[in-house]
């Protein structure tokens, strides 16, 4: 069993107290990681050969390889709670009780229900009780979520209940706006929309000047 670290537990405990977590079926299946890459190499190739293409090809022969490094490794990789981002907290000592925001997050994710990307940005907010994070570590926990197979709606309310776990506050607004290319580069083939999910918690739903606040500075150019 491969050890994670203890924000790993928290956030993850926390996403199957309120089934928010992704179907994935164990924590850990005892598959190693060269063993999965070999397997879903093995697969993709069967794909292929079942699309009829020439899997001797000097430019295909290596794809189900490719393919299967960038699951494990990039686009699939938060899956696996080892990757889990290390968080570094700063105690709260100023008693800052100002909202801190972070902008334009560029995040790449995947339909779950077509395996096709989906990208787009993130604004994340807080209000920080006892606790400050290190601001990359807000975009790195964003983008761990992201790379999984995704829904767009789902993946807005782990980010907004992981780090109201981590950050001990309720105080959390999220915004996501999404491309999808399940919609772009199929079905109905509309290449100018997006898709725009928020979660607001805390002061951000309850308290009107918070929430206005927090759509300017989302809104504000530059």
């Amino acid at each position: 069993m491969i050890k994670i670290s203890k924000e790993a537990k928290l956030a993850r405990n926390a996403l199957l107290s309120k089934d928010l977590e992704n179907p994935i079926l164990k924590e850990y299946n005892g598959i190693e990681e060269k063993e999965r890459e070999l397997l879903i190499a093995k697969y993709m190739h069967k794909i292929m050969h079942i699309l009829n293409l020439d899997t001797k090809n000097d430019s295909l022969k290596e794809t189900p390889y490719r393919i299967s490094k960038m699951y494990n490794k990039e686009i699939f990789s938060g899956l696996d709670y080892k990757n889990f981002p290390k968080i570094t907290f700063i105690e709260n000592i100023i008693k800052s009780n100002d909202m801190i925001i972070v902008r334009d997050i560029i995040l790449m994710s995947t339909c779950e229900h077509h395996f096709i990307t989906i990208y787009g940005k993130a604004t994340v907010a807080y209000i920080p009780k006892k606790k400050i994070i290190g601001l990359s570590k807000i975009n790195r926990i964003v983008q761990f979520y992201s790379k999984r197979p995704q829904i767009q709606e789902r993946l807005t309310k782990q980010i907004s209940v992981v780090l109201q776990t981590l950050l001990h506050t309720k105080d959390v607004a999220i915004i996501l706006n999404m491309h999808h290319f399940c919609v772009k580069a199929r079905g109905i083939c509309d290449v100018n929309s997006t898709a725009i999910t928020s979660s607001l918690k805390g002061l951000f739903k309850t308290k009107k000047s918070i929430r206005d606040q927090f759509f300017l500075k989302n809104n504000m150019q530059g």
